[in-house]
């Protein structure tokens, strides 16, 4: 059993006796050269480390206005809202000036440090040599960045541990993306399932007619279509006295309760133009179509409450069930319908707009059957989701900890 000592380090802890420690700046200087995207490739920084710039980034115009990084250096982004983006350099290559470049001055095997670096531990450390006024705007500059006390095995050990990792890390991510692929799966059949049944009925046999909308083939024949104002009236019941105070939000097509107190995310001064609304009314996130066509717009409210009035609420004006009347509107989200609403190019919708959409009617005993079957086949494919969600989270969290305690020399190769 190799001996230990203490490292001095709080969020260290112990490390073997033979080990050094030494702050960043013994082991990196800082890069601080301007250059241009045009002569060096743009790239991000990511909590998967240092990639060739994503699609998804925002751009700039501000070409000329970015840092030198070279191959082998460690790029962190000093904004705490990106916590864990962070690793070692494979490119040469820009980034933009809101990262930190350093490149190494001491003999080290950089695979080691892009696992240390990677560590919660240590990005809960960087986050606290930071400053600024709240979490959003925090920043962790180099001048505090380069007292931060960490640890330097002898290198032999750090290319053992690097190699081990490498190898550890590379089965165990392959099983997380395997369970991902999985999961992704069974979302996507979970897709099918409600886009078939809200648009051909559970009864296999009945006679099909053209449905008369371009993203749906055929629909039963005896479904009648009309547009959504046939069915659905909008809902404008303003918070005027601001008495109502069950806070809702919409988030990837379900509607649950906000914290009114949190100060995870804005609000408003005032919830007075929030918009009453009550279960079983539909809800749609109409806005800002340029930016987003993943997440989903579409909703079924369980509860009374309030929600933003940039949402469209829609309360059914006829006998239906609005829950059908949801799984059908879902199933045009996930195909990107609503896209083509305003000829696809406008950044969002209105309630006259929406409302000319057409929709499809089976009878009130079909819509009933229907949701029953999905509300049951919908469970039991969200339990096996959330099985392997809990399996990908406890395999992470392995990873983390295994990491943590091969990198600190608390688990001996």
């Amino acid at each position: 059993m190799r001996e230990m000592k203490d490292s001095g380090i709080e969020w260290i802890g112990e490390i073997p006796e033979h080990w050094a420690f030494s702050r960043i700046s013994s082991l990196y200087r800082l890069r601080s050269e301007k250059v241009s995207d045009r002569d060096y490739p743009p790239l991000s920084v990511t909590k998967s480390g240092i990639l060739p710039q994503l699609d998804t980034v925002a751009k700039t115009d501000a070409h000329d206005d970015r840092k030198l990084v070279k191959r082998g250096d460690f790029v962190i982004n000093s904004r705490s809202d990106r916590r864990g983006s962070c690793g070692i350099s494979e490119y040469d290559g820009s980034v933009s000036l809101i990262n930190t470049v350093l490149y190494p001055i001491a003999e080290m095997n950089p695979r080691y440090y892009n696992c240390f670096f990677h560590m919660n531990e240590f990005a809960d450390e960087f986050y606290k040599w930071g400053h600024g006024i709240v979490d959003d705007l925090w920043t962790t500059r180099w001048q505090d960045m380069k007292n931060i006390v960490i640890i330097v095995p002898p290198v032999d050990e750090q290319e053992r541990i690097a190699k081990f990792l490498d190898e550890k890390c590379t089965n165990i991510d392959s099983l997380i993306s395997e369970l991902k692929k999985q999961t992704e799966t069974l979302e996507e059949y979970k897709q099918s399932v409600i886009t078939e049944t809200v648009t051909k009925g559970l009864n296999s046999d009945v006679e099909m007619k053209d449905s008369s909308v371009q993203w749906i083939e055929k629909i039963p024949k005896h479904w009648n279509t009309h547009p959504i104002y046939y069915y659905f009236e909008e809902r404008k019941n303003k918070n005027s006295s601001g008495l109502e105070n069950n806070l809702l939000s919409l988030s990837y097509g379900k509607i649950a309760r906000r914290n009114i107190n949190s100060n995870d995310g804005l609000l408003p001064e005032s919830l007075n133009t929030y918009n009453i609304i009550e279960k079983d009314d539909i809800i749609i996130r109409s806005i800002d179509l340029q930016n987003d066509k993943r997440s989903l717009r579409t909703a079924i409210a369980k509860e009374h409450g309030i929600i933003t009035s940039a949402y469209i609420a829609m309360k059914a004006a006829k006998t239906i069930n609005p829950e059908y009347f949801h799984y059908l509107l879902y199933a045009y989200d996930i195909m990107k319908v609503f896209y083509n609403i305003g000829n696809g190019v406008r950044q969002g919708f209105n309630f006259s707009e929406f409302s000319r959409l057409i929709v499809f009617e089976p009878t009130i005993e079909e819509q009933n059957e229907m949701v029953t079957y999905l509300q049951e086949k919908c469970t039991e494919i969200d339990k096996t989701i959330s099985e392997k969600k809990k399996q990908i989270k406890t395999i992470e969290q392995y990873k983390k900890s295994l990491i943590y305690e091969i990198v600190t020399g608390k688990k001996k190769l």
